[in-house]
C-alpha cells in the first residue's frame, strides 16, 4: 500500500442517510493495496471510492453497520427466486475496468432518474475507474444491450460492491436485487468467503433492503466484531 495522506477527519456535514443526523468520517487516500491489505480494512468496516478510503465516525451514532454475505449461505426467498426468474434472458458477464462511454451514459441517466443529480464524468472516472486495489466491473446485458453495470473490489476473502447501477428504462426487472444475487454467485464461484454490501441503515429506505439477504454478518463498531444476523444487537439510541 503507497499511502498519499495521513488519516484525518472531516468536519461534521448532514448526514447523507438520516435526516436531521450529522456525518463526520475518518479518511485516508491510497494507492496499489495488495487483496490482503483490502481485506484487512473491509473487515473493519472501511470503504472507498477511488484512492479515498473513509469510514463513518459520527458523535453518538452507530446506524451505518458494516454488512456482508456470507456466500455459501446466500439463501433465496420466494421474491429473490422471481427476480432471478424474471432476469433469465440478461446476461452477466465479469471483465476488467473498463470504461465506455455507454457505462458513463447508463450511471448519469440513473443518478438524474433516481437521485435528481448531474454527474459529470470527471468525477464517474475519479471514483469508479481510479484504481487502487484489486477491481472488476460487472456487465448486464438483455438482447445484447447493456442495461447495468457494477463496480467491485476484490480482496483475498471477498467481493465488495462499490456502486451498481441500472438503465432506468427497466426498473421492473429489480436489477438492483439480481445484481446481488450474481455477484455473490459469482465470489462463492471464486472461492471467496464474503460480498460485501456497504453500510446497512435501517431507516433508511434505499438502504434496509441489504438485510434482505441472508445469511448476513454485521460489524459492531465498538469491538470490530463480525456477527451472525441473529446475533448481532443493535445499541439503543443510535
Amino acid at each position: 500500500m503507497i499511502l498519499h495522506s495521513d488519516l484525518q477527519t472531516s468536519p461534521e456535514s448532514d448526514c447523507p442517510y438520516l435526516e436531521g443526523r450529522k456525518w463526520r468520517t475518518n479518511y485516508f487516500f491510497a494507492s496499489q493495496l495488495t487483496a490482503e491489505e483490502l481485506d484487512i480494512l473491509l473487515a473493519r468496516g472501511w470503504r472507498k471510492f477511488g484512492m479515498y478510503y473513509f469510514r463513518p465516525v459520527c458523535s453518538g451514532c452507530g446506524e451505518c453497520i458494516p454488512i456482508r454475505i456470507r456466500t455459501s449461505e446466500l439463501n433465496y426467498t420466494k421474491s429473490m427466486k422471481r427476480v432471478v426468474h424474471r432476469c433469465g434472458e440478461i446476461e452477466v458477464r465479469f471483465n476488467q475496468l473498463e470504461y465506455s462511454d455507454e457505462i458513463f451514459e447508463i450511471y448519469r441517466k440513473h443518478s438524474e432518474v433516481r437521485f435528481g443529480k448531474v454527474s459529470s464524468q470527471s468525477d464517474f472516472l475519479h471514483s469508479f475507474y481510479t484504481q487502487s486495489c484489486p477491481a472488476i466491473q460487472s456487465e448486464y446485458y438483455l438482447d445484447s444491450r447493456l442495461i447495468a453495470a457494477g463496480f467491485l473490489d476484490v480482496s483475498s476473502r471477498s467481493l465488495s460492491s462499490i456502486y451498481f447501477v441500472y438503465d432506468t428504462d427497466f426498473s421492473d426487472y429489480r436489477l438492483g436485487t439480481f445484481s446481488v444475487l450474481q455477484e455473490t454467485a459469482y465470489a462463492a464461484s471464486l472461492g471467496l468467503d464474503y460480498y460485501y454490501l456497504g453500510y446497512y441503515v435501517r431507516n433508511n429506505g434505499s438502504m434496509a433492503y441489504k438485510n434482505s439477504f441472508h445469511v448476513n454478518e454485521k460489524m459492531d463498531w465498538s469491538t470490530g466484531t463480525w456477527f451472525h444476523e441473529d446475533e448481532f444487537v443493535y445499541i439503543s439510541g443510535c
